[in-house]
């Protein structure tokens, strides 16, 4: 089933129009991040998808987990699987496939850094916000994401995620993932602050 999808679409846009993909938190869905785009490079369309998987007390989530931020590795493939097939399927078909974006906040953090992990070539860049990277896939190899840029931020009072799974996080991609790194810390718990949100736009704007 293909997912439900929020959109901001520029006004002139066409085959040569980047594209961004919004990945919400765990108990969000697509409205969640889809306001971010007034904010950000009006030249990028944005689509935000909702996780394929509801939660009884409401809000989708994109996989199920044995804890935070720990997934059931089939269920994690299986929504790495759901939003590649959106990216390289006809909703998207519009917009610039080498220029297509993945911003992921938190459980959708990890989502994004498991497609750009699953295949690094297929995308122009990440945003890796508030979460962790699965590590133990058995892709996050050295040098796999090598001269793929990605900016990555986290706050310095959010206790969300286990702190041990954001240092190893950090480490791998500050000193093992070859990515060309933008790396962010902001006063901030789990949410993202206004300073990130421009400092994003920024990132997006020299990629234009």
């Amino acid at each position: 089933m293909a997912p439900i999808v929020a959109w901001r679409r520029p006004a002139k846009r066409g085959p040569s129009t980047p594209l961004v993909v919004f990945l919400h938190g765990r108990g969000a869905d697509e409205r969640d991040l889809i306001d971010l785009a007034s904010e950000l490079p009006r030249s990028f369309a944005y689509a935000s998808l909702r996780g394929p998987l509801e939660l009884p007390e409401g809000g989708y989530r994109w996989f199920e987990d044995r804890g935070v931020a720990r997934p059931v590795g089939k269920s994690l493939r299986a929504a790495v699987a759901g939003v590649r097939a959106w990216v390289d399927g006809p909703d998207a078909a519009e917009y610039d496939r080498s220029r297509t974006y993945l911003l992921g906040f938190s459980a959708g953090m990890m989502t994004a850094g498991a497609l750009v992990l699953d295949d690094p070539a297929r995308f122009a860049g990440a945003v890796l916000l508030s979460g962790a990277v699965a590590l133990d896939t058995g892709q996050a190899t050295a040098g796999r994401l090598a001269g793929l840029p990605v900016f990555t931020a986290h706050g310095t009072a959010d206790m969300m995620i286990p702190p041990d799974l954001v240092l190893q996080t950090q480490r791998y991609l500050r000193e093992r993932s070859g990515a060309e790194l933008t790396e962010r810390t902001y006063q901030r718990d789990h949410s993202i602050a206004r300073r990130e949100i421009a400092d994003i736009a920024e990132w997006l704007s020299e990629r234009q």
